[in-house]
């Protein structure tokens, strides 16, 4: 385990241990159990909320429509059922603090690696480790690559 996992996981106790709300346990039960397992697991060492997982054609749309999401239904990760995508954001939430979405791709990024699970995230879709060669940045976006 990454030294900095370990010291942040030795510093929780069970009583200020990050757990997910009733809404992220929905939206998350909605995405597949890769998905589910990285972020049951990233819970666990920074607190975060899920936004989203499954989406219906009419979420889809909306999404689309209102320029969060570059496809149309049924061509996102998200319109899957189980989803293979999920939006996760670290919670708080403060959508102005742009550095902190960024560390929590860095620890999302980290866990899936530890657990051996392929990730692709909106915030560096082709995967370089560069943010600034990025046309559409969707912090909260995570999805499996095949």
């Amino acid at each position: 385990m990454l030294k900095f996992m370990k010291e942040a996981a030795d510093s929780i106790t069970e009583h200020n241990m990050p757990k997910f709300g009733k809404v992220s346990k929905k939206n998350l039960s909605t995405c597949c159990d890769d998905l589910q397992r990285l972020f049951n697991e990233v819970i666990k060492y920074y607190d975060c909320k899920v936004i989203c997982g499954s989406r219906s054609k009419k979420e889809q749309d909306k999404a689309y429509y209102g320029g969060r999401s570059k496809v149309q239904w049924p061509n996102s990760k998200h319109n899957g059922t189980p989803s293979m995508a999920a939006d996760v954001v670290p919670y708080p939430i403060d959508w102005e603090e742009l550095r902190r979405f960024y560390m929590f791709v860095g620890i999302v990024r980290g866990v899936a690696a530890m657990l051996g699970i392929k990730i692709r995230c909106g915030a560096d879709w082709d995967g370089d480790m560069e943010v600034k060669d990025q046309n559409f940045h969707d912090l909260p976006h995570f999805e499996l690559v095949e």
